[in-house]
């Protein structure tokens, strides 16, 4: 269900913005006259109010101080002549010399005929001192003042004054009302006049707004609106003209372009049609090229596995020739040995201390010997399973810690001349099933990849390589080196073939795209790097395995 908006006409909304802006100008200006008026007509009554206090204590003052009653009383006969004043006290301050309210009482009084007497208003003095105050109602207004001895300057007593303030309230009421008549009266007017405005101002636009929907319903794109006489409403005509021109313009052009898009249509298919069977044949030279390009990618990686594998039995000769030939030697100085003792035994030469000698020898030289064909034999199983899991692609259940000493002892002859540490970090327990050979690759590619660039300039190395179980069924390589890092711009496509720092240095660039390949299908797992430059570099790997267990 669409919601309807809600629309304004021009109309009302002049009127609401006139009327608006009309109230609130009456309004802000009738409140600050009542209220201006209100008070100028309190400020004259409290300046009447202590003018008349004041010239009261000024008439008592004499009397009061020779403590003459009935001459306070006559002295307060000018009152009679001020309507307004209804009740005065006058309050003597007693003999004891104290100015509290406390030691103060009324000495005499003047009541207006007809008034009532009002008591005694001590308390009150201080707060009405030359601040006359109106009473809850309004209907009179109290003021006091101190009587002060003319020569001395004492304090003789207080006068108290009540005037009647019916006039106020009175004043009050005609100004509100005078000011609301005023206020209602221009709000009128100003009604009457943003209707006549309002009228003048939307029967422009009433015509503009026809001639559109006439424009509209004919399609008559030649028709132009004619001006006003409001400024905004003729820039608007005008707009309105110049945008009819240009349909007009862009009507006529359409035409000549549908008339082009006949006569184009009719080469349009064959064009297409020629155009397809080029892009067909083209799509096909570039599947080709592709399935060509991964051909050769696998051949690439292929031959940087076999190349792995001519290192590493360059390696294996290079390992078992030293123990072999100890024991050539060994073996050799035993047959010289042995043909002197033959010659002295046919001789009849042959001493017993010889014999013990050659005996002595023997042992010596078989032990070379045997320690050697068995270190040589030890090389041989170590490279024959590297090289099985190199080639091969089947999961087998093997310790983790024996592998990785296995691919390293497969690179001692390329590390040996460097002073490079490699740390294996490992529970030797730990027994898992997967498949040896990617994590054989793998490791290698990573330490010779450490070795040729993230040691490049570096005389001595770490690396780190520890392994863990982080359930029950994954396991968590962590491959870090202390290195150069790797630059930012290579990191981002460090896992892309043919990316190389070493180009035209015998670098192929398929190393790390090799691991990439080995982690993500054969293992089915996930590799991440972390690297800065100048920081070195991580990679963690996890990928599943099955059987795993330590013990």
């Amino acid at each position: 269900m669409t919601e309807r908006a809600i629309k304004l006409s021009i109309r009302s909304l002049f009127l609401w913005v006139v009327m608006t802006i009309a109230a609130i100008s009456l309004v802000s200006t009738s409140g600050l006259s009542i209220y201006t008026q209100i008070n100028a007509y309190r400020y004259e009554l409290d300046n009447r109010a202590n003018l008349l206090a004041k010239m009261t204590a000024n008439a008592v003052a004499n009397p009061l101080r020779n403590a003459s009653q009935a001459l306070v009383e006559e002295s307060l006969q000018f009152l009679d002549a001020a309507d307004k004043v209804l009740n005065v006290h006058i309050y003597k301050t007693l003999p004891d010399g104290s100015n509290t309210l406390n030691a103060v009482e009324r000495f005499a009084s003047y009541n207006k005929g007809g008034q009532l007497l009002i008591p005694g208003k001590q308390k009150q003095l201080i707060n009405l001192d030359q601040t006359p105050l109106l009473t809850e109602d309004n209907d009179y207004l109290e003021s006091s003042r101190k009587i002060f001895d003319q020569e001395t300057n004492e304090v003789l007593g207080w006068v108290y004054l009540r005037m009647s303030a019916d006039g106020f309230s009175q004043h009050v009421i005609k100004t509100v009302l005078v000011n609301l008549g005023i206020m209602l009266f221009l709000l009128g007017f100003s009604f009457f006049l943003a209707l006549r405005f309002q009228r003048r101002a939307t029967a422009p636009i009433e015509k503009l707004s026809f001639f559109l929907q006439r424009t509209s319903r004919q399609r008559d794109y030649s028709a132009r609106a004619e001006p006003s006489n409001i400024k905004e409403i003729d820039v608007l005509s005008d707009d309105v003209n110049i945008m009819l021109s240009r349909i007009q313009e862009y009507m006529h052009r359409q035409r000549q372009a549908e008339e082009q898009h006949r006569k184009l249509n009719a080469s349009l298919e064959e064009m297409v049609s020629q155009r397809t069977n080029a892009l067909k044949d083209a799509n096909q030279e570039l599947i080709q090229t592709l399935e060509k390009l991964h051909e050769f990618q696998r051949q690439i990686v292929q031959n940087e596995k076999m190349a792995s594998l001519g290192d590493m039995v360059a390696g294996v000769a290079h390992e078992v020739n030293t123990p072999i030939g100890l024991g050539v030697t060994a073996s050799t100085m035993m047959l010289d040995r042995l043909a002197v003792i033959e010659r002295d035994f046919e001789n009849k030469t042959l001493k017993a201390s010889a014999m013990k000698r050659f005996m002595d020898e023997s042992h010596e030289n078989l032990n070379i010997i045997y320690r050697n064909l068995n270190r040589a034999a030890e090389l041989i199983s170590s490279f024959k399973q590297v090289a099985v899991d190199q080639s091969s692609e089947s999961s087998r259940t093997f310790c983790f810690a024996q592998l990785v000493n296995e691919i390293l002892l497969s690179l001692q002859p390329r590390l040996k001349k460097l002073q490079h540490n490699i740390n294996v970090d490992c529970d030797p327990t730990l027994c898992v099933e997967t498949k040896a050979g990617p994590i054989n690759q793998i490791i290698i590619n990573l330490i010779m990849n450490s070795v040729i660039h993230g040691f490049e300039n570096i005389e001595k190395g770490q690396i780190d390589i520890c392994a863990e179980l982080i359930t029950t069924n994954k396991l968590k390589i962590v491959y870090r080196d202390n290195g150069i890092g790797i630059p930012s711009d290579i990191r981002k496509r460090i896992f892309d073939p043919f990316v190389t720092t070493k180009r035209g240095q015998g670098g192929s660039g398929l190393g790390m795209h090799l691991v990439y390949n080995l982690v993500t299908q054969a293992l089915n797992g996930s590799i991440s790097i972390t690297s800065e430059v100048g920081s070195g570099v991580e990679f963690v790997i996890v990928f599943p395995v099955s059987s795993a267990k330590t013990s």
